[in-house]
């Protein structure tokens, strides 16, 4: 199974979405903003990335962009979830280079089913 990287501010939804990818044979670590993203995905090697959009210190576009900037990095497949649902929200989301963008709440058997493609 994948080794995913959960970035997000939310103890909650980072619990949540840990136990969902676990019980499906997953590997995961956490970070609760961009910045502490970037060190994990630096020191670390993922094979999926999960990105909320609002967070302190960084937020997921500016992460996402960082990531794909970076020369020494291969290209990770990047999905965003988030609640922000607005008019050209998740445009800007795949400008900043996510692969897949989704709406919390996120159905459990749609986001497996996604990280199947992705990953």
């Amino acid at each position: 199974m994948s080794r995913v990287l959960i970035v997000d501010d939310s103890f909650t939804a980072r619990r949540y979405f840990r136990e969902l990818l676990e019980n499906a044979g997953h590997q995961v670590e956490e970070a609760a903003n961009g910045y502490e993203g970037l060190e994990k995905v630096y020191a670390g090697s993922f094979d999926v990335l999960l990105v909320d959009v609002n967070m302190p210190k960084m937020d997921g576009y500016n992460f996402v962009r960082e990531i794909r900037r970076a020369d020494d990095l291969d290209p990770l497949p990047t999905l965003m979830i988030t609640t922000e649902a607005g008019a050209g929200d998740m445009d800007r989301g795949f400008k900043a280079g996510c692969n897949m963008y989704l709406v919390k709440p996120v159905n459990s058997a749609d986001l497996l089913a996604y990280l199947a493609i992705i990953g």
